[in-house]
């Protein structure tokens, strides 16, 4: 059996030298080397970024959606969208450990388990998409994974549904990262805050800035906003367009009483939103971007051209214990778990 790199640069076609991520090409024949686990896939979680993208494109229509994304991972080996870079995850079943790997991780075959690193460096062949899920993003199939030694996984949870798990999963970087960087006593405003990945983060945000913070959510008009205000997860919720910056911080100001705020999170799934996160934080205040449609060279530009001094972070999808810090959170707040199952689940 063959030797491979933990990072698998092995599997690397075009151009060679770089990481699967990177990479325009990789390798997705399903014959596994000596550090790889082979994933008998059930299940797609895609990128919402991503996602929507790709139902724009198809115009909404469900063949043409499984037409492009068969085409994504004709051409490129991967799940990698070419508009937004970005990919998702997956469930599956573990059929094949290899031989190096024996004895090193938990897992067995047979295992059910949900990967934690992005589609857009996981080698993957779908045989044939059964269902396509538009509203959460989410696509049965029938294919192979290879998960590299390098990648981390969550076997899933036996006390809550496998899709109420992928969903969670998915943004699990968003939440645990939220619960790190809000302190007591914080303003945070949440963009985005209606969706999976913004619900968790209002949660979080709220247990952790306390009584003498405030928890902002900016959302589309629309039953979305409604059910965010239901959950009692922000002090203020407030709904507009987040592509439209100057408007958003009128309207976080007029709501803060002319404060601005100690850090914003942007979980927005549409371009264009970058300067909507930094203009209503104060100098020396953080704007975490978790979003994949955020454009680098737009939130750095637009930042300096305003004269911004704010510390941002890129939305890492990985941070020690995310993924049982999101599914504790589902665990201990009914009215979130009951949201996801009713929408996710």
């Amino acid at each position: 059996m063959k030797k491979g790199c933990p990072y698998g640069t092995h599997r690397v076609i075009e151009p060679i030298g770089v990481l699967p991520q990177t990479a325009v090409k990789i390798d997705n024949s399903m014959e596994i080397y000596d550090n790889e686990i082979l994933i008998d896939v059930k299940t797609l979680n895609i990128d919402s970024a991503s996602f929507t993208q790709i139902e724009e494109q198809a115009g909404g229509d469900e063949a043409k959606i499984a037409e492009i994304m068969m085409g994504i991972v004709r051409d490129r080996g991967k799940h990698q969208n070419p508009v937004t870079g970005s990919g998702g995850m997956l469930i599956g079943v573990i059929e094949k450990i290899g031989p190096a790997l024996e004895g090193k991780i938990d897992l067995k075959v047979g295992d059910k388990i949900a990967t934690l690193v992005s589609l857009s460096l996981t080698p993957l062949r779908i045989d044939k998409i059964l269902n396509i899920k538009k509203d959460i993003d989410q696509v049965d199939i029938e294919g192979k994974a290879i998960l590299f030694e390098s990648g981390i996984y969550a076997k899933l949870p036996s006390d809550m549904p496998e899709k109420l798990a992928l969903a969670a999963l998915d943004v699990a970087g968003a939440p645990a990262q939220t619960a790190k960087l809000v302190k007591p006593g914080d303003y945070v405003l949440i963009l985005g805050a209606a969706g999976k990945s913004g619900m968790l983060c209002c949660y979080e945000a709220k247990k952790r800035a306390g009584v003498t913070g405030k928890v902002i959510g900016f959302v589309r008009a629309g039953k979305e906003a409604e059910r965010l205000k239901q959950t009692g997860f922000c002090d203020i919720v407030i709904e507009g367009d987040a592509t439209q910056p100057v408007d958003v911080l009128n309207k976080v100001l007029e709501a803060t009483g002319g404060r601005y705020v100690d850090i914003s999170i942007n979980v927005v799934n549409v371009p264009n939103t970058e300067m909507a996160s930094i203009l209503p934080v104060r100098d020396d205040g953080t704007v975490y971007l978790f979003s994949m449609a955020t454009s680098f060279t737009k939130a750095a530009l637009g930042a300096e051209g305003v004269g911004k001094d704010v510390n941002m972070i890129i939305g890492n999808g990985y941070t020690k214990g995310h993924a049982e810090i999101t599914l504790q959170v589902l665990r201990e707040n009914e009215t979130l778990r009951k949201i996801f199952e009713e929408v996710y689940a």
